[in-house]
């Protein structure tokens, strides 16, 4: 009898070490579970993340099918680290596309669609792990509205200003990386209205409030350019600055479908693709006529912008200085004007 109890002794506790230990690998599994439920990711690659030797650049890139020579580009330029993708809607496109161009780590692709969820440290620590970030097409609103103010605006500036590596943007990923940006928070605007009166309802600009790239200070973007007939828009977006900023210069540039700008560590940048890139730069005088529920005017005798198109290639074609916007080669140079609405 002895004997028959400490056997049943020995299951009694095996048996409830068993349950622990059960129990323990649930509650693991489901706090995993919950954290992961929190945002959804998509990774492609290795889970741990690496370290390792980067360069510090922009991709402007103007939408429609992305242009491979500028993402390889950026993704060379991460020493083959972690690459992230934020976006505020889809799912992980990017991923095998990313991978396939280059030797990385790893690409994950993260949807935050809210400002819960772009308060959350795990994602802002995910961003600030990253060797390059590409921001994605979708609604710019949406990314001001859900990101600014959030930690993952300060881990993109964290990106760009102390770790320093390539962060680019396609479409309204491109849209909100100048210091000034169109916000779209009422809906897209047109050209026609925006000349017509640059103070319409649809007018939402936002000033130095949200990503910090010297790059581009000073200057707002535009995409989809000569396929939506932009130029108009963005002209009455600078003559904006102007006006409500009291800014002595203003710089713009606008970014064909299926071309994007890069711009090195030095300040330089090339445009690929297929169509073009155009950088505009006032001459220094300010719109004539800039009110609201007024027709724009910024004539200053034929001269009010410099613009200087450059016509892309596979290659990377053209010469832009972002430090200093002088010297262009590559393209060729023109003025533009607004007479009462008329660009």
């Amino acid at each position: 009898m002895k004997h028959l109890s400490i056997i049943y002794s020995f299951l009694v506790i095996t048996f409830l070490f068993s349950c622990t230990k059960e129990n323990n690998e649930f509650i693991s599994e489901n706090s995993v579970a919950a954290s992961k439920s929190l945002y959804t990711s998509y990774t492609t690659g290795s889970a741990a993340d690496v370290s390792t030797s980067t360069l510090p650049g922009l991709v402007l890139m103007g939408g429609g099918t992305d242009v491979d020579a500028a993402i390889k580009w950026m993704l060379l330029r991460s020493g083959g680290g972690d690459i992230v993708v934020i976006r505020s809607s889809g799912s992980n496109g990017y991923n095998n596309y990313m991978n396939k161009l280059a030797t990385v780590n790893s690409v994950e692709s993260i949807i935050i669609d809210s400002r819960t969820k772009a308060m959350i440290p795990e994602i802002a620590q995910k961003i600030k792990n990253a060797e390059a970030l590409f921001i994605a097409g979708g609604d710019q609103w949406d990314y001001v509205n859900y990101w600014k103010n959030t930690p993952v605006e300060d881990a993109i500036n964290y990106l760009i200003n102390t770790k320093r590596v390539t962060v680019g943007g396609t479409s309204a990923g491109l849209a909100i990386l100048g210091s000034d940006y169109f916000s779209a928070q009422a809906g897209t605007v047109v050209s026609a209205d925006a000349l017509s009166n640059p103070y319409n309802s649809f007018m939402a600009l936002g000033h130095s409030d949200f990503i910090a790239s010297p790059n581009l200070l000073n200057t707002i973007t535009d995409s989809h350019y000569s396929q939506r007939g932009r130029q108009g828009r963005h002209i009455a977006f600078m003559a904006r600055m102007m006006q409500d900023y009291a800014m002595s210069n203003v710089k713009g540039i606008g970014v064909d479908e299926q071309t994007a700008v890069c711009i090195d560590e030095n300040g330089i940048g090339k445009v690929f693709g297929l169509n073009a890139a155009y950088f505009m730069n006032n001459s220094g005088l300010g719109p004539e006529t800039c009110v609201s529920g007024s027709s724009l005017t910024w004539n200053r005798s034929t001269q009010a912008i410099s613009t200087y198109k450059i016509q892309a290639s596979a290659t990377g074609n053209g010469y832009f200085n972002s430090n200093t916007w002088l010297n262009f080669s590559g393209g060729v140079g023109y003025f533009n004007y607004v007479v009462n609405g008329t660009l």
